[in-house]
Parts: structure tokens; sequence; C-alpha cells
């Protein structure tokens, strides 16, 4: 019974913020690797960012570097995006998934994703 819920996506203006939260339940949250993908219109899903089951290690798209961070709380059971000065570009459905740790192959499981729309 995993399940993944994105929630905190909306309406932005360029320049603007938004934290992006993930609730995780029916895992051993503290032991999986916690991951953001997008997928913005005609395009394919990309990866964003991801943080390592303590939360030391995090690794970012260089599209978003310096801009977005990843950090989690786990004794809440939950992962966020802070996106900061926000681009058009990111305009996407932002999905979190989670993989378990040390694994490196495909994620094991995805949320349903949150509208994200940056205007110009």
């Amino acid at each position: 019974q995993v399940q993944l819920v994105e929630s905190g996506g909306g309406m932005v203006q360029a320049g603007g913020s938004l934290r992006l939260s993930c609730a995780a339940s029916g895992l051993t949250f503290s032991t999986y690797t916690m991951g953001w993908f997008r997928r913005a219109p005609g395009k394919e899903r990309e990866f964003v960012g991801s943080i390592s089951y303590r939360g030391g290690s995090t690794y970012y798209a260089d599209s978003v570097k310096g801009r977005f961070t990843v950090s989690r709380e786990n004794a809440k059971n939950t992962v966020y995006l802070q996106m900061s000065s926000l681009k058009p570009e990111d305009t996407a459905v932002y999905y979190c998934a989670a993989r378990r740790s040390p694994d490196r192959g495909p994620y094991d499981y995805w949320g349903q994703g949150t509208q994200v729309t940056v205007s110009s």
C-alpha cells in the first residue's frame, strides 16, 4: 500500500518561489532515496533532483542547480522541493518518486504529480 502524494503546486510569476511536498506512506521512508521528476507539455519526463536516505547527499539536474533544493524530514515521511527563481520553462507536472537505497536502477514508486505553472 505504498502511496506518494505531492502537494504545493500552483501558478507563480517568473522569478517567484514555490515549495512542493511529497508525503509517503506504506514504506520504510528512511531507507529510500527520494527523487523529483517533471514532465513538461510535449516533453519526456526528466530528472530534477534527489536526496539520499539520510539526507546527506543531494543531486540536481544542471537546469535547476542553484535554484532548487531537495530536503527531507524522515520523522514526517516527507520530502520537499524548494523552487526559487522560477522560469517559464519550469512549467511542468512535478512527480515524487522513491527508490530503495542503495539501488541505482529505476525508481520503484511514483506519485500522481502536481502542476506547476510559471508565467512570464
